[in-house]
């Protein structure tokens, strides 16, 4: 215990934030009804975790993820919380780093006793926290991409976005299909771009997809022009960049930089589906291709269909609190959030974390704005490429791919 407080003094040291939101107005309707002109006592909140990267290089990912567990928070507890009990959410930074996510993992479960954990946001974040949510038999319902959280199964962890050995083998194929065949690859040193520069490795050669040069860069970096100067000598169609950071507008800028005519393309992932990116790389992301869900052009899931108005009344209500549509991330954490409070209201309130991890496992045809979510005792992701459609960007903004 001292260890983890210990732990805990250094984050706050270091500058993580500990938010949490309790939010006004919302009970259920069961604690507001009067008798006699007074209130029933309050229900007990039930509090879930959330680990968000809120600074370091994944902000612009954590950002919308919080904002969208407020917006989720409140919309579930207008509508009377889960078996009367209204939720209340407990946000940590984890400032992008895997040690923080433990600290912070730490907290909730033993000083704040949540019941379930969202997150982390990253890949590497996920990995650290799952030895001590186990050994607390708090489960986990984690943000990030990196197919080795649930490829590499732990009963108690979940995940909400296509994992990367979805998305590559879907990418994949939409490169083939586009003729192209030799590629390179430029991958940070984080979980997530680790990850998905092996499960590519593992993928390419068998879909008839040559990889030429392979370079990294970390987190952090401010300039990838020798890699990419490696890059352009071995002749590729196209650069594969595996990075969710800041970092991704800096490889587009300096690829821009040394192929000004742009004959090399630019290729990402679902981690570069954001604002920040198109922002950040400027007249550098146009033509950047990558695949991702479908709440970035809501039109993709099929108007009239059950799938289109989950996704257009979350877009609706996101952009009437924050002026600005939903990203991926966004949606995220609405699917993180909702599993977790569908499972709740399943379960009970007051169940322990063995009958609510079942509860979570037993997930079935679940609509979220990543998918449609069916988990099994084998597959704690449930999501596949009918889930994915391609993107690209043109005029400051996403298009679907041709």
């Amino acid at each position: 215990m001292h260890r983890a407080w210990k732990d805990m003094a250094a984050m706050a040291a270091a500058g993580a934030l500990s938010i949490t939101m309790v939010l006004s107005g919302c009970a259920s309707p069961a604690n507001q009804a009067a008798t006699g002109g007074s209130a029933k006592p309050a229900v007990a909140p039930v509090k879930i975790g959330a680990i968000l990267s809120l600074t370091g290089s994944y902000a612009g990912l954590g950002a919308p993820e919080k904002r969208a567990i407020e917006l989720e928070v409140k919309r579930i507890n207008d509508a009377g919380g889960v078996g009367g009990a209204p939720i209340e959410v407990v946000v940590e930074d984890d400032a992008t780093d895997a040690q923080k996510a433990v600290a912070a993992a730490t907290k909730l479960i033993e000083k704040d006793r949540v019941v379930a954990i969202i997150g982390a946001t990253g890949t590497g974040g996920t990995m650290a926290i799952r030895n001590e949510a186990s050994r607390a038999g708090v489960p986990i319902v984690s943000m990030a991409g990196g197919s080795v959280i649930t490829d590499t199964f732990d009963a108690n962890t979940f995940q909400t976005p296509w994992p990367n050995r979805v998305v590559v083998a879907f990418t994949l194929k939409y490169l083939k299909a586009n003729g192209i065949t030799r590629i390179a690859l430029l991958s940070d040193s984080s979980g997530y771009g680790k990850d998905g520069h092996d499960v590519t490795v593992k993928q390419a050669a068998a879909a008839g997809v040559a990889i030429v040069a392979d370079e990294t860069f970390n987190p952090g970096d401010t300039d990838m022009t020798a890699q990419l100067t490696k890059i352009k000598a071995a002749g590729p169609q196209a650069v594969w960049l595996w990075n969710a950071g800041k970092e991704a507008a800096t490889a587009a800028k300096n690829l821009r930089q040394i192929d000004p005519s742009a004959t090399i393309r630019l290729v990402g992932a679902p981690g570069n589906g954001r604002m920040e990116f198109i922002t950040g790389a400027g007249d550098a992301a146009e033509g950047f291709t990558f695949a991702a869900g479908k709440i970035l052009l809501p039109a993709t899931y099929g108007a009239g269909t059950e799938e289109y108005k989950v996704a257009t009344s979350f877009v609706d209500r996101f952009k009437t609190a924050y002026g600005v549509a939903p990203d991926i991330f966004a949606g995220h954490a609405y699917d993180a959030l909702t599993i977790v409070a569908e499972a709740l209201k399943k379960a009970g309130p007051g169940a322990d974390g063995a009958k609510l991890r079942t509860a979570i496992e037993g997930t079935k045809g679940l609509i979220g704005i990543g998918g449609t979510f069916t988990y099994s005792p084998t597959d704690h992701n449930g999501l596949s490429e009918k889930d994915l459609v391609v993107y690209r960007v043109s005029k400051g903004t996403w298009e679907l791919a041709k």
